[in-house]
């Protein structure tokens, strides 16, 4: 049995939660060749749908902000009608979806998108990573710098996808700032090396991540709006400086996000537990926070420590459809299976067991 903190309700935007759980992001790859979400999703949403706040995989605004083949895409209308399912499948099962809006910069390779152009970025600096491409692993290759202008269209794209997700029926979007992808390499001073207005000081790197999420908040209501954050998370080569410039980093952009009364803010969690409280005493709505490694009983531990309102499970709520049940009774977990996590069907996505089926 957890923490009865777990079990309180809580009201995050305009949706309200049963609980203090939520399904974490996780890139499964199984889409449609198009972007379009593949005939499993639906069931694989709503096997979680006790979860009460579903955040999807990251889901690409655009053909340029793909990275990885077999990712679900929120721009064309054959998308949005792949989302309406899985909409339908988490609102019957009496949760609420926010589809998560990644674009991930310089992390991909021509191969992996439909139009098999340089990956953009906002300066043409190689993050120097392996990608697994439909052929094999190769290497990111350097990007395109986005002039000024496209900047802005990239904003604009984003507006397109939040408008299309809540036409899918989603309830929400999570603007996805965070590992390594491209609004954490326009933060991040060893990947934005620009001289215009949205490079070089603090302020000027936050420009593009504060201008997007207000463009998103004005296109379909801040409460409908999440980001995500990772101060000084080093994935996709980003490397964001010291102890001290990561604080300064942080502490101006969630200043900056904070007047807007979006919906939450979601942080991947590293450690530097004074920069997290810091955040948690400017931000006006529900933290949640992700901490890697967390074992079942730490599961409350920032929310009884007064530093969150809610605590997202990745792999556990992965390879555990009913994990709310299984964490109120203290039931035994399910392990995931390391092998079908990304790509493949219907094993080790929709078919963990759940306690009714362990026990018929």
């Amino acid at each position: 049995m957890t923490s009865s903190s777990l079990w309180q309700p809580f009201k995050l935007g305009r949706v309200e939660l049963p609980h203090r759980l939520a399904l974490a992001p996780m890139t499964r790859n199984r889409a449609d060749a198009d972007g379009t979400p593949g005939e499993l999703a639906a069931q694989y949403y709503g096997q979680r749908a006790s979860l009460g706040l579903l955040i999807t995989e990251g889901t690409q605004p655009s053909a340029d902000g793909q990275g990885y083949f077999n990712t679900p895409g929120i721009y064309t209308p054959e998308h949005v009608e792949g989302w309406r399912p899985v909409a339908d499948a988490v609102h019957a099962g009496g949760g609420s979806l926010f589809i998560q809006l990644m674009h991930v910069g310089r992390i991909s390779h021509p191969d992996n998108t439909p139009h098999g152009r340089l990956p953009v970025a906002p300066s043409a600096i190689n993050a120097d990573q392996e990608m697994f491409t439909p052929t094999g692993p190769q290497q990111t290759p350097v990007p395109r710098e986005l002039t000024t202008a496209e900047v802005q269209a990239v904003i604009a794209e984003f507006r397109h996808a939040a408008a299309s997700a809540i036409s899918a029926g989603a309830d929400g979007v999570e603007i996805h700032g965070a590992n390594g992808y491209l609004l954490h390499q326009f933060l991040s001073p060893n990947a934005n090396h620009r001289t215009d207005a949205y490079g070089g000081s603090v302020e000027r790197r936050s420009r593009f991540v504060i201008e997007l999420a207000q463009a998103v908040a004005e296109e379909i209501g801040a409460d409908r709006v999440g980001i995500r954050l990772s101060p000084a998370f080093p994935l996709g080569g980003i490397d964001e400086g010291d102890t001290e410039s990561v604080r300064a980093q942080y502490r101006h952009l969630v200043g900056e996000l904070a007047p807007l009364q979006l919906a939450y803010l979601h942080l991947h969690h590293v450690g530097d537990d004074e920069l997290l409280r810091s955040l948690r005493d400017v931000w006006p709505t529900a933290l949640l926070v992700l901490r890697y490694g967390r074992t079942r009983e730490q599961i409350a531990d920032e929310i009884e420590a007064g530093l969150a309102d809610i605590a997202p499970l990745g792999r556990f709520a992965l390879a555990n459809p009913d994990i709310v049940h299984r964490l109120r009774t203290g039931a035994d977990l399910n392990e995931v299976d390391p092998e079908t996590l990304y790509g493949g069907a219907a094993a080790g996505y929709t078919d963990y067991p759940t306690l009714a089926r362990t026990q018929i």
